[in-house]
């Protein structure tokens, strides 16, 4: 099976994508921390080279960050493959809840 794909459609900057996808990952160290170790991301520019442990198993990805869109690409061995029918589509609603314009409103409107 290839690697796992998603595209999640923004209008936002992409500093502001960048900045949400960022603090993102915070929560995620936070609450599946236990699930999820030695979490590691690295970013040059746009795009960000991410790799963790989970049950076991070793998950390294890219995430680009364009104009109109984030594109992820994660390797997943074997055993993880079987789950990404399951788990892309839950991605790709979560991607489109952080990137969707409307936060960003709200927050301009709180302050």
């Amino acid at each position: 099976m290839p690697d796992m794909t998603a595209s999640i459609p923004h209008q936002l900057t992409r500093a502001e994508a960048k900045r949400r996808i960022q603090e993102q990952i915070g929560v995620v160290r936070r609450q599946y921390g236990a699930m999820l170790t030695n979490l590691q991301e690295s970013w040059t520019g746009d795009a960000m080279d991410f790799s963790l442990t989970t049950m076991g198993q070793s998950v390294s990805g890219r995430l680009t960050v364009d104009d109109q869109a984030v594109h992820l690409t994660v390797a997943l061995p074997w055993l993880l493959r079987m789950l990404a029918d399951t788990v892309k589509p839950r991605i790709e609603q979560q991607g489109r809840l952080l990137l969707a314009r409307h936060t960003q409103e709200a927050a301009a409107r709180a302050k």
